[in-house]
């Protein structure tokens, strides 16, 4: 977690062969998983956010092939050290049932 936000840009362009500057929030963990860095454009320049918890890890991918786009719930409980994966969460529908 000793990168810089230039560090971190770099990294997104060159391994992971993403443009930073899109509509993304890019989310590094530490090896201990229980800090975290998250990388976003903001259209006139970048932020970069940083959250250690107190106790408890992150529950994150663990290699290459598990990383993928999150929602932003799965964002919120992620950043409150909870799993992405909610098994008793209710599912949003992709369409307007109808009555």
């Amino acid at each position: 977690m000793r990168k810089s936000m230039d560090g971190f840009i770099h990294l997104v362009q060159h391994q992971l062969q993403l443009n930073p500057f899109q509509n993304h929030l890019f989310l590094f963990c530490g090896r201990k998983c229980d800090r975290m860095k998250a990388l976003y454009w903001e259209g006139d320049g970048f932020v970069l956010l940083y959250k250690r918890l107190e106790s408890g890890q992150y529950q994150r991918p663990m290699n290459a092939e598990a990383v993928r786009s999150i929602t932003p719930q799965e964002f919120r409980w992620l950043l409150e050290g909870l799993s992405i994966h909610q098994p008793k969460a209710v599912k949003k529908l992709g369409f307007t049932p109808s009555l």
